[in-house]
């Protein structure tokens, strides 16, 4: 099989996998976070607007679709509904990986559709920052011109490339790659971990070489880990026994989410909180504690594969959930939610103040 192929044909594996496999792993934290009830709001619950500004867009809620899929013919499709209703509700919206599509060209429809099925919608690329080293600014600036992107998600995911059968161990040099294209590219650049957080260490470096903002991509929620364990799994030999179990293992591996968003918040920018986000109480207390959108993926990839209005009513009732919460603390616009006060506990209250080394994590 040529390379290219099997870049398409691993997408296939993943999308097939997180529909039919358990690939979730620990908890965000976000159990830990209780927000302030406000007893005697002042608000109409039903006029409130979940309207909001990211990276100078105006965005009809702080939503955001994540990077899922593409890449593959198949995943056309999914893409298409996804877009679709990211253009009816007025959401950002992420593509997949568009390795594939850049190795092979053919394949550039199944991202193309994104931009071609919601023309006004806040569109973000997506590429690996392994690829970015490899190739420079060129894969990067073909990304972009693929789906007209209005950012380029550069992602990390060096828990998923360390088990990945055909993963590539070699992190050297890309932290040099990220901080060249920050200064060269046309468009904003997101650094986007993807299931193991971000520290406020890394933050800080991501933020010094130019990335416009950060999507923390926490643990909690979808296990790359785990995904690649079932990929290894459906393989017979002893090598791909062997990755299979290094994969469970580090299932458990990574920073949850919410005290990745504690870490980042300390770094004073524009901030995605992803991984394990799924409802809109969870977009409110991402929020509350500093966010300025909220990310999600499988919860929403399931009712895509089942067509548009089953898309439609999930994201409704996100967005039903998360204007409970606004009305519940008192707030009317989602830019008040950043001064809710709120409540932290448990494992999450110990992880941030028994922080060793470093600086202290302030509330």
């Amino acid at each position: 099989m040529k390379k290219r192929d099997f870049t398409s044909s691993r997408k296939l594996d993943h999308l097939r996998i997180c529909l039919d496999e358990s690939i979730e792993s620990g908890s965000t934290g976000f159990e830990d976070i209780r927000l302030v009830h406000e007893a005697l709001p002042d608000t109409d619950m039903d006029s409130l607007s979940l309207d909001t500004r990211f990276l100078g867009h105006e965005l009809g809620s702080p939503l955001f679709i994540s990077a899922m899929t593409g890449g593959h013919p198949e995943t056309k499709e999914v893409n298409a509904v996804l877009a679709e209703i990211a253009g009816e509700f007025g959401l950002g919206i992420g593509v997949g990986s568009q390795r594939a599509a850049i190795e092979n060209p053919g394949l550039a429809d199944t991202f193309s559709i994104v931009r071609e099925k919601a023309p006004d919608a806040f569109v973000v690329g997506n590429l690996g920052i392994v690829q970015l080293r490899d190739h420079g600014i060129e894969w990067a600036e073909r990304a972009v011109e693929m789906i007209d992107a209005d950012a380029l998600a550069i992602h990390l995911n060096f828990l998923q490339e360390s088990i990945q059968p055909e993963g590539d161990h070699n992190a050297g040099g890309c932290y040099s790659a990220l901080r060249n294209l920050c200064n060269e590219l046309k468009v904003p650049v997101i650094v986007k971990e993807t299931g193991c957080g971000i520290s406020s260490e890394t933050g800080l470096r991501c933020y010094g070489a130019g990335a416009a903002c950060i999507d923390i991509g926490g643990f909690g929620g979808s296990s790359w880990a785990l995904i690649e364990s079932h990929r290894s799994g459906s393989v017979s030999g002893s090598e791909d026994l062997h990755l299979k179990g290094l994969g469970e293992r580090f299932g458990i591996w990574g920073i949850p989410t919410a005290v990745s968003l504690f870490e980042i918040k300390q770094c004073n920018g524009p901030v995605i909180a992803s991984g394990g986000i799924r409802s809109g109480i969870d977009i409110a207390k991402a929020l509350a504690l500093g966010a300025n959108a909220a990310g999600m993926a499988l919860p929403l990839l399931k009712p895509a594969c089942n067509g548009p209005q089953a898309l439609r009513e999930a994201i409704h009732t996100i967005h039903k959930e998360l204007r409970i919460s606004m009305f519940l603390t008192g707030k009317s616009r989602i830019s008040e939610l950043s001064k809710v006060r709120w409540y932290v506990t448990g494992k999450t209250r110990d992880m941030i103040e028994n922080r060793k080394g470093g600086n202290k994590i302030g509330y």
